[in-house]
Order: structure tokens, then sequence, then C-alpha cells
């Protein structure tokens, strides 16, 4: 199977639906003819021409308003933010227009938009460019939120975001466009809501998403030097959350650790602790383990970014806590 950037899955999902659908389009800050502020759409204004790929002012709230208003006419929006932590000055359009149209009409409108773009720390660009709002988008009804950790999931994922009747917030990690992955050729969906094991195991269970799936897999390859056979699992998606796949998974390791990049106040990683604790309480041989950002503003400094954020070390630390083995 050919290896592909996770930056060219995306861009791949975009054309392919964009053929299928003339509903589809895309806006946002040099998505054309800059190709992309990440080159996640170059060429695509070649293609698909001026009145599909579409640049917009620096003005969030005013191109993700129209992108609401045209959702709700009958087209498929694709509304890219240079980075969610821009997404704030929209925040307004996602949260008060997109996510409640469908509920405040009665079902008369609906949005069938994807508000996609970078997430998380990206090296040295200190604390306004460096933030996690997964948690905050998950908070509210009315919207999905999808969290991909390679090209092959990224791919199948966004074509079922921008197929999906209800708005879709899709969240990247701006250091993972060029990561390589393997992906088909022939179309493929991946369904939103369900959880992958990307690793199997019986000891423990590692819950990461996004680019933290990096640090799951890799604690869990340094734990297994130790003896210790951790089960990692992609949630994939943060709203719906597959709470059946951990469950399943901790009545047989019968421990849980979530990773996650977010500050640790009312996060992701919060409601799973508090969800598993109350749906398999009688399985669980230690407290759940929760393994964050520090609660800080992320600084520029390396060295202070590195011991902000989580890492190999600490993850490993947390199951060994679990398990009454000493660091």
């Amino acid at each position: 199977m050919r290896s592909i950037q996770f930056r060219e899955a995306l861009r791949e999902a975009m054309q392919e639906e964009m053929r299928r659908d003339e509903s589809v389009f895309l806006m946002g800050e040099e998505v054309a003819e800059y190709n992309g502020a990440y080159k996640v759409s170059q060429g695509m204004l070649d293609e698909f021409g001026p009145e599909r790929i579409i640049d917009t002012p620096i003005a969030e709230l005013g191109f993700a308003g129209i992108g609401v208003g045209a959702a709700m006419n009958g087209l498929r929006p694709i509304i890219e933010f240079m980075t969610f932590n821009f997404s704030l000055v929209a925040i307004d359009q996602v949260i008060n227009s997109a996510a409640k149209v469908m509920s405040m009409s009665g079902g008369q409108y609906s949005a069938p938009i994807v508000f996609r773009g970078p997430t998380g720390s990206a090296g040295m660009l200190s604390s306004q460019h460096s933030q996690n709002f997964e948690n905050w988008y998950a908070n509210t009804p009315g919207l999905k939120v999808v969290v991909p950790s390679n090209p092959y999931d990224a791919k199948g994922l966004l074509k079922s975001a921008i197929r999906d009747n209800d708005p879709v917030i899709f969240m990247e990690s701006e250091q993972m466009y060029g990561d390589k992955g393997e992906v088909p050729e022939e179309e493929y969906l991946i369904p939103i809501g369900v959880a992958d094991i990307k690793r199997e195991g019986s000891d423990v269970t590692i819950v990461s998403f996004g680019k933290m799936m990096k640090v799951a897999l890799a604690a869990a390859e340094e734990l297994a030097k130790d003896g210790i056979n951790a089960e990692v699992i992609d949630l994939r998606s943060v709203r719906p959350i597959d709470y059946k796949t951990l469950i399943e998974s901790v009545k047989k390791t019968n421990r849980m650790v979530v990773v996650e990049e977010a500050w640790p106040l009312a996060s992701i990683s919060s409601e799973i602790a508090y969800h598993i604790q109350s749906n398999a309480f009688d399985y669980m041989d230690a407290p759940v383990k929760r393994v964050t950002c520090r609660d800080v503003p992320l600084p520029y400094a390396p060295t202070l970014i590195e011991a902000s954020l989580p890492n190999i070390e600490r993850t490993v630390d947390a199951v060994k806590q679990v398990m009454y083995k000493k660091a």
C-alpha cells in the first residue's frame, strides 16, 4: 500500500468529496492562491476554481458566519481555521449558530458544515498559539468533534465529516502534517464515534487521541521492556466518545491511563475517568490516572514546553502507579 503525508490524506478527502458533491466548497485564509498555510489545499484552486476554493480576509467571525449561512441553505462548506486558536474569534458562530440551529429551528434547518484546522502545540509558538480546545467544543450539544492521529484515519474520518448532516469540528495537529502513513487508493469511510484499538494488551489500557497517540504508543513500547503489556486505544473522536470500547478494554486490563494534551480541569480525560469509574468500577484494580498538560499557559522555551506537555516518561510512570509498581 502507498504511503502519503497527513496533509495529502486530508487533501484527497476534500478533493474526492468535492468531485462527488458540487455543494461542497472550501473557504478560509490562504486556502486558494497560497495553496493553504500548511499546503493541505495545494492544487485545489486549479481544479475547482475560485467559486469553490475561496480565500478570505483575516476575519474568522465573518467567514465562519458565511459558512453557517451557506450550510443552512443547502451547501456543505469546509471552513479552515489557520489554527483553532483563532477559532475563538468565531466561536459565537460555531457554538450559538451551527451547533444550535437544528434544535432552535425545530428541525427545519441543519448545518452540514466542517470546521477544520490545526490544534495544540507546534513548537516554540508560545501561549496564544499552542492551545487545545477539543474539550471546549466537545462540551457543546449539536457538535461532533474529531481528532485523527494518522493519515489513514484522517482521510476516512474527514470524508465522513463532510457527508455528515451535523456540524463537525475536525482538529488536526500542526506537527503531524508531514507525517507519513499507509492510505489505500480506493475509497473508504471511517464512521465518527468508533474508537480504534491500535495495540492490543492485557495489563493496562492507555487511552489517547490526536498527536498524543505517539506518546501513548511509544510508552507502550517502553513498558513492554519491563514486561508490561499495554493496550492502546485511539478515541478518534471526543464527541461522541466510544465508551463501549473503553469499558470492554478495562474489563480485560482492570487499569486505565488517559493521555491528553489539554489542561487538566474539565478535560476529556476527566470525563473518561468519571465514566469508567461510574460504569466499570467493579472491574477496576486502581483509580484511573491522567497525564495532561501542566495547568499553565504553554511557555515559549523548549525546555519548559517539554516540562509542560505529556511525554513518555510521565505516561510510563502513571502506568506503573496504577499497577502499584515502583517507577
